[in-house]
């Protein structure tokens, strides 16, 4: 029996909010058994463990360019339940992985799949709200990325304490089948046939084309990559330098979770000053000061080493102003790079995200494979990364200037 009348607001915006954390719940869960994994399947070559993280996420890069279109095409709760029939799949296989490389191919595949949850709640709230109230929608569901990835790592060290890394691909499954059956039994369908459109391939073609010739928005999503870059970066690596440098494994999720929150109130703080100093400049000189403090901590860390435990709450506090940035950027750069584009809202959100992820992929793969045994190739990719995207800022505000002379 098709649901048909719609679902009160608050248990609307908690199955959305239960889609979403399907997203940050599979990359975040799994940061305490990379050192895990890769002791069981990669032991000559640990730092390729990394990859379980950024496979997931060049699979949600790819993914998110292919099922919004289709989404527009075939409805939105077919999609989702489609994308996360994929992702369930995908863990079940990582689960009984006996190698890293089937287990990888396991988690691109799920990054596929859980690429559709990603795209398609977004669509649902365009379909049934505006203005305001799809603004109000969006920031309490956004919420959940500040609540998961400081809940999620600790989670998925108890599973592994009490069972084994591959418990944690089965707490996936469990995942996708409560917030799939939630949304199947619950949600009414928001796109009806009447409004749906056709899936051509030229159509998607030319968005990409458009996005890409638009002023500036290419430039946008090249910062969004850098900044994407970077943050795979420390998700990656951050277990591995806990571990070896600081023999701070076991306690590695309550850090991570304390790093988590400041970046939520930063996205807080984002939300008071936006309207007072703008997009470009919050975000211009977000990339600027963190250009800086890896400067400064790369200095310190060869010219005035500092004994344990200093050296590691200096560590710390830099996690913890690295993301600081994250909520003085992302939101405001996709603002911007999508304000030219309202016209093509749906499919330009899809290219954006897509490229800035698959790009960010490409950056944070080789950084993080040049681990060794310090955190100066974490930070000096960082370092690298927030230069270039201030550069790329200002950039910006030059070209902006020079008609008005």
């Amino acid at each position: 029996m098709r649901p048909e009348r719609p679902l009160g607001f608050p248990e609307f915006v908690a199955l959305l909010a239960m889609l979403f954390a399907t997203i940050a719940y599979s990359i975040d869960a799994m940061l305490p058994a990379l050192t895990v994994i890769a002791a069981d399947l990669s032991p000559d070559e640990v730092n390729r463990a990394q990859l379980v993280i950024t496979s997931f996420v060049l699979g949600m890069g790819v993914g998110t360019l292919f099922w919004g279109p289709v989404s527009d095409a075939f409805g939105r709760k077919r999609i989702v339940v489609m994308g996360l029939a994929i992702y369930i799949a995908a863990a079940l296989v990582a689960a009984a992985a006996q190698s890293l490389e089937v287990l990888l191919a396991a988690r691109l595949v799920q990054g596929l799949g859980a690429a559709a949850p990603r795209v398609v709640t977004l669509a649902i709230v365009r379909d049934l709200y505006q203005g305001r109230m799809m603004a109000r929608v969006t920031s309490i569901v956004m919420t959940v990325f500040i609540i998961v990835p400081a809940v999620a790592p600790s989670i998925g060290a108890g599973i592994i304490w009490v069972w084994d890394w591959r418990a944690v691909f089965w707490s996936c499954v469990v995942f996708g089948l409560v917030s799939g059956t939630w949304l199947t039994l619950r949600q009414p369908e928001t796109h009806p046939p009447e409004r749906r459109r056709p899936l051509r391939p030229s159509v998607l073609l030319a968005a990409v084309v458009e996005v890409l010739r638009t002023p500036r928005v290419p430039v946008y999503i090249l910062v969004m990559a850098l900044g994407f870059g970077q943050m795979f970066i420390f998700l990656s690596t951050a277990p591995q330098i806990f571990a070896d440098v600081f023999d701070r494994e076991a306690s590695f999720p309550f850090w991570f979770a304390g790093v988590a929150l400041v970046a939520g109130l930063s996205g807080i703080l984002n939300a008071a000053l936006v309207m007072r100093l703008g997009m470009r400049r919050l975000a211009t000189t977000a990339y600027g000061a963190q250009a800086a403090v890896s400067a400064l901590f790369l200095a310190q860390w060869w010219f005035v080493p500092l004994p344990e435990p200093a050296a590691f709450f200096a560590f710390f506090a830099y996690m913890c102003a690295a993301f600081f940035m994250v909520g003085l950027t992302f939101g405001n750069l996709n603002a911007l790079a999508m304000e030219p584009l309202g016209h093509i809202a749906g499919l330009a959100a899809a290219v954006i995200g897509s490229l800035s992820t698959v790009v960010a992929v490409l950056i944070a793969v080789p950084v993080g494979q040049s681990y060794d045994g310090t955190p100066v190739p974490l930070v000096a990719g960082v370092a690298l990364c927030s230069g270039v995207a201030f550069l790329l800022m200002r950039s910006t505000r030059a070209a902006e200037e020079r008609p008005a002379e």
